[in-house]
């Protein structure tokens, strides 16, 4: 395979700083190009606002003023600067996209025959079912799956991570990436993606939004502020009929400027931006989200299941301690299993080979061509080795009791006591037989992460039910569900038994979020409400969830679901002080429009404006500055502390409820002397 253009290593792009100079320069053009009534008739609210811009504007131009323009060029800028918010996610997102596109290569694929003749034919031309052979140094063409070999492939250029990965047919680790490089070996990968239907491909359309789709809770809030922009509007309608009641006169600017002053502009102004943003901060820690309504989903769920290995704990089983039976010495038991796993590969193997020698000085030694080793499977749930007439096994308690049986042996009475003892502490009893002698226990130890548990206490405090699953048997399982702090567990776990939990937590109704990376785990990945497959699983699992985790990081299934409560924090902070803002305005502009024909009103004009078109022109730039000065917030996100419903609830009245009402009161009053200073009202 040729490879003409080197491919790019790093990570997956991380937005550029807010301020970055680029970024805002495109996101000022597109924010004018936004004005599209088309693009804004998405946007109920601004769209209104757009329309009342243009009344203004013909207004200006029909009784021209000082007032009547000054109002049109603010209201004009409310719109940009709502469309500058939009345009400024968008253009985080687009450079990374435009950063992922860097990683591509331009590669010609060696393709292979039936006959097993190799033809050289572009990148781009490659078609699903399709082999191509792949050797150190290669630029993997496009997404498939490994049917022949093993190798190292460095998958930097996509995931970040540095180190390569082994990829081999068969098993989970067979799924492959375009646009990764082979380091080592050779290996065919058959091709599982059309031309422009690779996971490179779907990432850079989904990070540049093109097709991100509004969220059910997004058209829910869109459909909210819709029907009170619609509540106000007959409000402000029959404002010049009870003007002339009053003796008052009340003109189209100064109805348009209250208009817009009154509807839930910032939120409307902010709410697409919130959205996109929440799907880059995904897209940060390494994560692509199919859609939307994932990240939402990963905000409300209330019910998280987590693999035990390599999440829970460590992973690799090692062994700590020697348990004979029957009076047995230690050392017999150690030599026995040190011998049976001297061609075990598997860190079990491993680890009783080092544990055999630093505790009795047992050294490994050379078997020669004499021997027949045994490989673990899941039928026998056993290894071994039969070396000069010896027939060593060691396995699953009930499997090697049945093997020693078979062989004519007896169990010592104390068996099951001790095995129930390793299991019961959170250990993985191994069992050593010597033909149809049973020689004791080893005890394997899967340790429990650093400070997991602490996690799921924080997960707990927010609400979240955690269950573990595993494939230990349930007295190890309970053990370490202790241990780790997790809710529940599920044991002995099949395919079929995680999707009846799965099943059974959404008929309760509850949200469910849950990893995998295996072709057994895809019924429940496309079950569950956020499915976390990780990028070195099966093609399966990665098509069956709605996530894909590109560091294969089962943890960060916990970084997920805050991202996504911090998404709805974010749109539920902005709306509360949206709303609490219009409130304020409200105080602001009515008592000083009428407070001249009716002086009772000078109990409500608390802000003593230095007139009626004062009040409104102040309200209208106090109501297009917020928005810029909102949007670092709404990009970044409100800070997330596992907290309470209720809690979270609470600091949002007091801190956006209270700061929506209070903000306007001082930044209007401000501008109102400004103006005033200035003669400009």
């Amino acid at each position: 395979m040729t490879q003409r253009h080197p491919p790019a290593s790093g990570a997956v792009a991380r937005p550029q700083g807010l301020y970055n100079r680029a970024i805002l320069l495109q996101a000022g053009r597109d924010a004018v190009r936004k004005l599209d009534p088309r693009v804004q008739v998405r946007n109920p609210v601004m769209f209104v606002v757009l329309v009342g811009t243009l009344v203004t504007l013909f207004e200006a131009l029909a009784h021209p003023s000082l007032f009547a323009w000054s109002i049109t060029v603010w209201l004009a800028l409310t719109v940009l600067f709502a469309n500058f918010a939009e345009a400024v996610a968008e253009g985080r997102g687009r450079s990374q996209a435009d950063a992922l596109r860097r990683t591509r290569t331009e590669t010609e694929a060696r393709v292979l025959s039936t006959d097993g003749t190799e033809t050289r034919r572009s990148a781009a031309e490659l078609t699903r079912g399709q082999l191509v052979v792949c050797e150190a140094g290669d630029v993997i063409p496009s997404d498939g799956e490994v049917v022949e070999g093993v190798a190292s492939v460095d998958e930097s250029a996509i995931t970040g991570e540095s180190a390569p990965v082994i990829r081999e047919s068969g098993g989970d680790r067979s799924a492959v990436t375009g646009g990764t490089v082979v380091r080592s070996d050779r290996i065919v990968v058959r091709i599982t993606a059309e031309p422009g239907q690779t996971f490179l491909d779907r990432m850079i359309r989904l990070v540049e939004g093109a097709q991100r789709q509004r969220t059910p809770n997004e058209i829910a809030l869109s459909i909210l502020l819709a029907a009170l922009t619609l509540i106000f509007l007959p409000v402000v309608v029959v404002l010049p009929m009870f003007a002339v009641y009053a003796h008052a006169r009340v003109s189209v600017v100064v109805l348009v400027g209250l208009l817009v002053c009154l509807i839930p502009t910032t939120i409307g102004a902010l709410l697409s931006a919130i959205g996109i943003a929440g799907m880059d901060r995904l897209v940060q820690r390494n994560v692509l989200a199919m859609s939307g309504r994932a990240v939402e989903a990963a905000g409300d769920v209330s019910t998280l299941l987590l693999d035990k290995t390599g999440t829970i704990t460590l992973g690799n089983r090692m062994a700590s301690a020697f348990l004979p039976l029957s009076g047995r010495p230690a050392e017999e038991l150690a030599a026995a299993a040190q011998l049976a796993s001297l061609a075990d590969e598997t860190p079990e193997g491993r680890s009783i080979v080092v544990l055999a020698k630093e505790q009795y000085g047992l050294r490994s030694r050379d078997l020669g061509e004499d021997h027949v080793f045994i490989p673990f499977s899941a039928q026998t749930r056993m290894s071994g080795l039969d070396v000069d007439g010896r027939r060593l096994r060691k396995g699953a308690a009930e499997a090697v009791r049945h093997w020693v049986t078979e062989q004519g042996g007896s169990i010592p009475a104390e068996f099951d006591e001790v095995v129930s003892r390793v299991a019961r502490s959170g250990s993985t009893p191994l069992v050593v037989a010597d033909g149809e002698q049973l020689l004791g226990v080893v005890e394997l130890k899967d340790v429990v992460k650093q400070g997991i548990a602490e996690r799921f206490a924080q997960l707990r405090a927010m609400g979240i039910r955690t269950v573990m699953i595993t494939g230990d048997n349930p007295l190890t399982a309970a053990a370490i569900a202790a241990e780790a702090g997790v809710d529940d567990y599920l044991a002995e776990a099949t395919p079929e038994a995680k999707l009846a939990l799965i099943v059974e937590e959404q008929r309760n109704g509850k949200l469910v979020a849950m990893t995998g990376d295996g072709t057994n785990d895809a019924p429940a990945l496309a079950q569950a409400d956020v499915g976390v497959a990780m990028n070195t699983g099966t093609n399966a699992a990665k098509e069956a969830g709605n996530m894909v985790d590109l560091d294969s990081n089962p943890t960060k299934l916990i970084d997920i679901v805050e991202i996504g409560k911090q998404l709805l924090i974010t749109r539920g902070s902005l709306t509360t002080f949206s709303i609490a803002n219009d409130v304020a305005k409200y105080f602001a502009i009515i008592p000083a429009l009428f407070v001249s024909t009716y002086p009772q009103l000078q109990a409500l004009n608390v802000m003593r404006l230095h007139s009626p078109t004062s009040a409104v022109l102040s309200a209208v730039i106090f109501n297009a500055i917020i928005i810029v000065a909102l949007i670092p917030l709404a990009l970044r996100g409100v800070r997330f502390r596992p907290r309470s419903a209720a809690a979270i609830l609470r600091r949002n009245v007091w801190v956006y409820g209270v700061g929506g009402l209070l903000a306007p009161f001082v930044g209007i009053k401000l501008i109102d002397l400004l103006l005033t200073v200035t003669r400009l009202s």
